[in-house]
């Protein structure tokens, strides 16, 4: 069924509003990144060498972008929490030390509920560093370092509320995150400490975090024959079993497709070295679980098994990839 005249035009409204919006604010982030310069290097490095916390504050619109700037430099190797102005000013003032700093945000510069947090990183010597458009705004003056905003057309036009302006502190804490990523060398193997849970935590674990080891482990050695081979295949669960040779080292593996290609009245008394196949794909236990799963699915030759190896060749787990599905990797 068509649309009415009526709801195509209110559709076409709505539409050319949110581009809009996304062309002003696409605006404002160029400005922003223009006029980036040593204040924001400097921030970065004063952060990046506290010994303490950032404490990141704002109300409002603001309050909340703080609070977004706090989760990403705490989830990325930065420690970081918000305290809100307000309840500062009544205790919380307390959680703030001389080794920490204070990151402000106000659009203005001029947030009455500031005052408080300003006045107390004067008195105890607390470094300031205050995010505003407000250039010869009282919290721009008071700070150590400003993060100054660049003139910006606020997106909902005659209401101004905040829109490009928040979008623009948004981007700036981004921005500030991943130098100082950069700077601490941050790796996505950190990053996976402070994501133990769900899609992301799962695509960040290691192999060894997923891998079965010890007894788990089915194997055998080159000079077995392949009755105990089927024995410890069985036994384990797995429909695989892991060859290892004199040194200790995995040399080769026998899964359920090379016991079909061999099948003949001998294959009992064989050995297992004439059935394996040699130098199958291994992973290292610090190998990103994603990464194995890679490995896994890549070529041809798809496998479900994947044998994890030491630095020596020596086979310290078996990863499958039910492991891997149940984790939430697919």
């Amino acid at each position: 069924m068509a649309d009415s005249p009526d709801t195509a035009r209110e559709s076409a409204r709505a539409l050319n509003a949110m581009r809009r919006t996304i062309e002003i604010e696409r605006e404002g982030l160029a400005r922003l990144a223009d006029a980036l310069g040593e204040e924001a290097a400097a921030a970065a490095v004063l952060i990046a060498g506290l010994k303490g916390r950032l404490v990141c504050a704002g109300v409002g619109k603001s309050g909340h972008v703080a609070r977004k700037i706090a989760a990403t430099l705490a989830s990325t190797g930065t420690p970081a929490y918000y305290v809100h102005p307000s309840e500062a000013s009544h205790g919380d003032m307390g959680m703030i030390t001389r080794e920490d700093a204070v990151l402000a945000l106000s659009k203005s510069g001029e947030t009455r509920e500031l005052s408080d947090m300003i006045a107390y990183c004067r008195r105890f010597g607390v470094p300031l560093i205050a995010m505003t458009a407000g250039a010869e705004s009282t919290l721009a003056q008071a700070a150590d370092r400003l993060l100054l905003l660049p003139e910006a057309v606020e997106a909902c036009g005659e209401t101004r509320a905040p829109t490009t302006s928040t979008t623009m502190m948004m981007a700036y804490g981004d921005a500030l995150a991943v130098a100082l990523i950069e700077a601490r060398g941050f790796t996505a193997t950190d990053f996976a400490v402070f994501h133990p849970g769900g899609a992301l935590g799962a695509a960040l674990a290691k192999v060894s975090d997923l891998m079965h080891a010890g007894e788990a482990v089915p194997l055998v050695s080159e000079s077995a024959a392949m009755g105990e081979a089927l024995l410890e295949m069985s036994g384990k669960g797995f429909g695989c079993v892991g060859v290892t040779g004199a040194d200790g080292s995995l040399t080769g593996m026998i899964t359920d497709g090379d016991l079909r290609r061999n099948m003949g009245p001998d294959l009992m008394e064989r050995p297992v070295s004439t059935v394996m196949t040699r130098h199958p794909r291994t992973a290292s236990p610090d190998l990103l679980a994603a990464e194995a799963l890679r490995r896994m699915t890549a070529g041809n030759r798809k496998i479900t098994q994947l044998f994890v190896a030491d630095e020596d060749g020596r086979p310290v787990g078996l990863l499958h990839m039910h492991d891997l599905l149940r984790a939430g990797l697919s």
